[in-house]
């Protein structure tokens, strides 16, 4: 059957495709439209497979946070170019998978993939975008987080985002100085909360790299492992957030921060999301 203008132009109204793909889709079709939105939609498929390799190293942070201030979620939804980034259509989709994220609370981001919204899979939604645009997009990371109070800091740019659980807080609002700690956690990437949640092998890493230092500075054997651990502590010091330096305010540390702000607040637990890896 002829393929008319009116046709191809109502079926880029009906899925965002370009003006080609859609007259090639219902010549394909033989003009029928939900045939050919299925061909886009294989398009979109097929178009992500051939770009699996690319690298997201762009895209955006999208957080909520619960009216009571107890949950905080953030998706990092990565794509290829900054330009992407920017568009309507992808930061409509980015809104979208975080409204599914935080009413849904799934488990992981593949089941955050496998959940509808709508007529279509969050997966098959980036599927279509991925077909329309033809770039890779997808999603990098997604993280919950729940506690007395959760602040949320989103770093300028939009590509960065933290959370930070935080206790202590006497019922009264602290989220100012959340997002204080949050922008601390952006730019120090510390990797802990404090020397307990060090993971093992990583002390003992520095232990190994301390000793090693030692020996090579010609320093005495009985002194060997007094000054590994002073490394180490000096590790935690730079390393563990409630011990480093306030960025604010060098003068005290993060914890002694907390404790100004109210007495016994201290941080929990912290989520750090990047869009790229």
């Amino acid at each position: 059957m002829a393929i008319t203008a009116q046709d191809v132009n109502k079926l880029r109204q009906m899925t965002g495709a370009g003006m080609m793909d859609c007259k090639k889709a219902l010549v394909e079709s033989d003009g029928d439209f939900d045939k050919a939105i299925e061909i886009l939609r294989k398009k979109g498929q097929k178009v992500s497979a051939n770009r699996a390799d690319r690298q997201t190293n762009e895209g955006s942070v999208f957080v909520q946070t619960s009216d009571d201030g107890s949950t905080a979620v953030v998706v990092a939804l990565g794509c290829e170019t900054d330009f992407v980034a920017k568009n309507e259509d992808f930061q409509k989709l980015g809104a979208e998978i975080l409204d599914v994220a935080f009413s849904q609370a799934p488990g992981s981001v593949d089941e955050l993939k496998a959940i509808k919204s709508g007529e279509l899979t969050v997966g098959e939604k980036i599927t279509e975008l991925v077909g329309k645009i033809g770039e890779k997009i997808d999603v990098v990371a997604f993280e919950v987080l729940k506690s007395e109070q959760v602040a949320a800091y989103i770093h300028a740019g939009s590509k960065l985002a933290v959370l930070v659980a935080l206790k202590g807080t006497d019922g009264k609002d602290v989220s100012d100085a959340g997002k204080d700690v949050g922008m601390q956690i952006a730019a120090m990437r510390p990797v802990a909360v404090d020397k307990d949640g060090v993971d093992s092998s990583v002390v003992e890493q520095e232990l190994k790299i301390g000793r090693e230092q030692a020996i090579a500075e010609g320093k005495p054997e009985k002194i060997i492992d007094k000054i590994a651990e002073g490394k180490l502590n000096k590790f935690f010091k730079e390393n563990t957030l409630l011990n480093q330096a306030f960025v604010k305010d060098n003068s005290m540390t993060v914890a002694k921060y907390l404790d100004s702000v109210n007495k016994g607040l201290t941080v929990d637990s912290f989520k750090r999301v990047s869009v790229s890896k």
